[in-house]
Order: structure tokens, then C-alpha cells, then sequence
């Protein structure tokens, strides 16, 4: 293959990683505990950024939540949806009043918090790992512009 043919490969290759890390699938290295244990502190993962592209995030739907810039990014779990009604006690979800069944969460918690509504154009996210104090979690409403996009894992 000549020198040319090598460069114009090379080239192409470049910037097809470059559009599609950039625009399509986000790279991530998960740092912190606070989603627990289902990714794990130091691990990795991806953002598919074109998840929400045509729908809303759902209840259950883990997505990646830009903070400042475009470096950080937050991995939270969607607990409930713009007009609902959300709370803990005892450390349990509720949602319109009713208990959620939260499968992914393995730590227990004692978390309290008087029932809030989520304003319109937001949602409610949470991390997984609810053994830690309310005081050191980064949860509440979010805008739904923030939303990044959908974890692949």
C-alpha cells in the first residue's frame, strides 16, 4: 500500500473516532460511589448521546447529566418525572405517594424527605447507592436539557 493510501486510512480513521466519541457514544470513566454497585468506582462506560434524541427519559432510566462544562458529567438514576410527586421516608421511594420497588438499590438507607413536585421540564434523579448520607449526594431536579443522553453500561 503506498504512503499516500496510508495517510488518507489514517486520516479517515482519525476523524471518524473523533465524530463518533464526540457526537455519539461518550466515553466515561465512572469516579465516585454514588451509583454503587451498579458501576462501580473506576470503571467505564458509555454514553449513548443519542438516547433521548425522539423521547423523554423514563422512570428507572440511568442517564449521564451534564454539571459544569464538558468534562463533568453525572450518572444518576430518573426516580420520577416532570408533575409527580417524590419523597423518601424511612428510606424508602415513593412516588405519588405509592412505594417504589428499587431492585438496583442494595444498600439500605435511612433517608427522610418531605415529598416534593417536580416542576415542569425536569426530573428527579437519584444514585443508587443510598447507604450514604443524604448531606453527601448530589440528587434532586434536574432539567431535562442537562441530559446528556442514556448509559450503555
Amino acid at each position: 500500500m503506498s504512503t499516500s493510501k496510508r495517510i488518507l486510512r489514517l486520516l479517515f480513521i482519525s476523524i471518524s473516532a473523533w465524530l463518533i466519541f464526540s457526537y455519539v457514544l461518550l466515553p466515561l470513566k465512572i469516579q465516585g460511589k454514588s451509583m454503587e454497585p451498579t458501576y462501580a468506582d473506576g470503571s467505564f462506560g458509555f454514553c449513548w448521546q443519542q438516547a433521548y434524541l425522539f423521547k423523554n427519559p423514563k422512570p428507572g432510566d440511568v442517564v449521564a447529566i451534564r454539571f459544569a462544562g464538558k468534562r463533568v458529567v453525572l450518572l444518576k438514576r430518573v426516580v420520577a418525572l416532570s408533575g409527580e410527586r417524590v419523597g423518601f421516608r424511612n428510606g424508602h421511594l415513593f412516588v405519588n405517594d405509592k412505594m417504589v420497588r428499587e431492585p438496583y438499590v442494595v444498600f439500605p438507607s435511612n433517608w427522610h424527605l418531605d415529598t416534593k413536585i417536580v416542576k415542569p421540564g425536569k426530573v428527579y434523579v437519584v444514585g443508587d447507592n443510598r447507604s450514604m448520607p443524604m448531606e453527601t449526594h448530589s440528587f434532586g431536579q434536574v432539567n431535562v436539557k442537562r441530559i446528556v443522553g442514556g448509559v450503555l453500561w
